[in-house]
């Protein structure tokens, strides 16, 4: 099973019985093992981790699962993350190089429905959703 349906399986079982929660990743941890990265309006606990380990029994018995909190370098991984959190410093990776370059470390100006705009160096750059492949906030 390849990570893009074990996302879709644990997102559908967590809208069913998390549904408060927010799905922000699932990513290989290596050695057959899923990172499963989420947050809550409330914050997430020891607890909260323990009751999602629990409520994805089913997809356990195909992969290992870690649960855990976004912690300070939270992922970015819709529009409204990129829209919630401007001001703040952000780096992001592209698929393919984009203006020559695949990095870009700076603070989020701008995200609209179809892209983010970071202030990296001396230059706005204006990124496509479609050409990311990882986000994350960065500690100030």
């Amino acid at each position: 099973m390849n990570t893009t349906q074990i996302h879709a399986e644990i997102e559908a079982k967590l809208a069913e019985t998390q549904p408060a929660l927010e799905l922000l990743a699932v990513e290989g941890a290596g050695s057959g093992t899923v990172r499963v990265v989420i947050d809550h309006p409330d914050g997430v606990t020891l607890d909260l981790c323990a009751a999602v380990t629990n409520d994805l029994e089913l997809v356990r018995e195909k992969v290992g699962i870690e649960v855990s909190s976004p912690g300070r370098e939270r992922p970015l991984t819709r529009p409204e993350h990129y829209q919630r959190f401007l001001g703040r410093r952000a780096k992001v990776r592209t698929a393919e190089p984009l203006e020559g370059q695949s990095n870009f470390t700076g603070e989020l100006v701008g995200a609209s429905d179809q892209e983010v705009t970071i202030s990296a160096g001396d230059a706005l750059v204006a990124i496509p959703y479609t050409a990311i492949k990882r986000s994350n906030l960065i500690e100030e």
